[in-house]
């Protein structure tokens, strides 16, 4: 890896040297020894030659924006550039990437959206190194933490921004009605957790006469994760994926106490009819729309969604609930932790586009993040998209059909919590949801192998984190005893686990 990476470097310099010296220069010259500095400011970019600056997104549902859109008319008219969008539904966009990769036809600027192409594609010398270029671009600097920068480069390096994802998008809420009908009080710990979830259960908190609620749910991805009950994971000591201990990354499948200890709680709350009965064929959203359909009291939900979407939804059904955050649960050992999303998106820009062109990009990030252009990709064109009467700021309706903001929510954005907070949003409810995220952020549960991939990972992982997960649900749903988590572990690592933990712990080291 390390002597890729050095020839890629190599190659690049080279080329930059060869493009800045004369076809009849010699090193033995003294007269074309200032020749490289003059052509480097020569490669300096002044903004006045128009750019092609092609762009490859990811979409959602609706797709990217016309070719007339306002919003790239605004963008190029600011920085004197010509956008050249291609956008990709988010199912086709890794396999578009690899379809580039075969032709070496990569866009100037795009996602790397797979942390393993992210690697590969690094040390082949696809992507720009942004080190030397990020001191000149001071809303960069000033909006992206040095640790979220650095991860998953290595030293000295940085081949991609982070796309920003809010850590804290799942936090755990609960029924506030169902808790003062039923005369209980926010629970504390996983014990109390345990009761309030029990009596969701059994009480009849929604007064319908049936015994149709659950205390609590959650789900099994495609992938063999487990889902929607971080804080209880890490209330009992299981690690988000890589625990950290004396300086070696431990993955969580050798945990095997801490499983025990989880798959023990869960264990009782299925039996008990506590836990929900359909958790192994829950799809990721399941446990919220259960809470939204008047029948789940407790569950992680997204704090931009509660007050617009799940609050309203379930006040249909039942005019007078309530949803309000929960704190996670304080497990046996005192241990708290939140649900938290560790985003490996990066934004790279091409290694082959020229000096001037490699600014203009970063002039355009930079653009991105600071207050004038963060408030453009955010909410719009003031007069088009939204109108401005004073203090008082209207939402038109072109917003809505425009969609100006899908380059914030899809691309690139600052570091806020708040990023579907907008200008003519009511203070009130931006603070409302803004005070999820900051009530969350003591309880921020790290992976500090976060976009770490490996061979032997990229081959057998998937298999083998599903192999050991129906070991856990087994014991869970009662099909076979606690003390087999021990056999499941040792099977993980016989079968790659270890040799996954020694390549990431190499890889790591690289990095620190």
């Amino acid at each position: 890896m390390k002597k890729l990476l050095t020839l890629s470097i190599s190659a690049v310099v080279l080329a930059a040297g060869l493009a800045g010296c004369s076809s009849n220069s010699s090193m033995g010259d003294k007269k074309e020894t200032a020749q490289p500095t003059a052509n480097q400011n020569a490669n300096v970019d002044d903004g006045k030659e128009k750019m092609d600056i092609s762009m490859l997104v990811s979409t959602a549902a609706g797709g990217g924006w016309s070719e007339n859109h306002p919003m790239i008319q605004k963008l190029n008219e600011k920085l004197n550039i010509n956008l050249k969008f291609q956008w990709v539904p988010g199912d086709n966009y890794e396999e578009k990437l690899n379809v580039m990769a075969a032709s070496n036809t990569f866009p100037d600027v795009f996602h790397a959206t797979n942390p393993n192409s992210y690697n590969k594609w690094q040390e082949k010398g696809v992507f720009l190194d942004l080190k030397p270029l990020l001191p000149q671009y001071a809303n960069l600097t000033k909006e992206i933490p040095q640790r979220d920068l650095q991860m998953m480069n290595p030293k000295d390096h940085i081949y991609g921004l982070p796309l920003y994802a809010p850590s804290f998008r799942s936090n755990l809420s609960i029924r506030k009605d169902w808790l003062d009908k039923l005369n209980l009080k926010m629970p504390t710990t996983v014990d109390e957790f345990y009761d309030v979830a029990k009596a969701f259960a059994e009480k009849d908190p929604d007064g319908n006469g049936k015994k149709d609620t659950i205390g609590f749910s959650m789900n099994i991805s495609a992938n063999g994760t487990i889902n929607n009950i971080d804080y209880l994971k890490g209330a009992f000591g299981i690690s988000n994926n890589w625990k950290l201990v004396d300086g070696k990354l431990v993955p969580m499948q050798t945990q095997a106490k801490e499983w025990k200890d989880f798959a023990t709680f869960l264990r009782k709350a299925y039996a008990d009819g506590v836990l929900d009965k359909d958790f192994p064929v829950n799809k990721e959203r399941d446990p919220w729309n259960k809470l939204e359909a008047n029948t789940n009291g407790i569950a992680e939900v997204n704090p931009n969604e509660v007050y617009t979407t799940s609050l309203p939804t379930l006040q249909k059904l039942d005019p007078k609930a309530e949803i309000v955050q929960l704190t996670p649960p304080k497990g046996p050992t005192g241990l708290q932790f939140a649900n938290t999303v560790i985003s490996t998106a990066k934004i790279v820009v091409n290694a082959k586009t020229d000096p001037k062109k490699q600014q203009r990009i970063m002039k355009l990030l930079d653009y991105m993040l600071s207050d004038e252009g963060y408030t453009l990709i955010k909410n719009g064109i003031e007069g088009v998209d939204y109108k401005k009467e004073g203090d008082k700021v209207t939402m038109l309706p072109a917003f809505t059909t425009n969609r100006p903001q899908i380059l914030s929510t899809w691309f690139f954005r600052r570091f806020d919590p708040g990023i579907q907070i907008r200008l003519w949003d009511d203070k009130s409810y931006g603070d409302k949801v803004l005070a999820w995220f900051k009530n969350t952020e003591p309880y921020r549960y790290d992976n500090p192998g976060a976009g770490l991939v490996s061979d032997t990972l990229t081959k057998v992982g998937t298999d083998l984190n599903k192999k050991f997960t129906n070991a856990i649900i087994k014991v869970i749903v009662g099909q076979e005893p606690v003390d087999s988590i021990d056999k499941a572990v040792e099977q993980w690592k016989s079968g790659g686990g270890d040799d996954v933990a020694k390549e990431i712990n190499d890889i790591y080291a690289k990095m620190k």
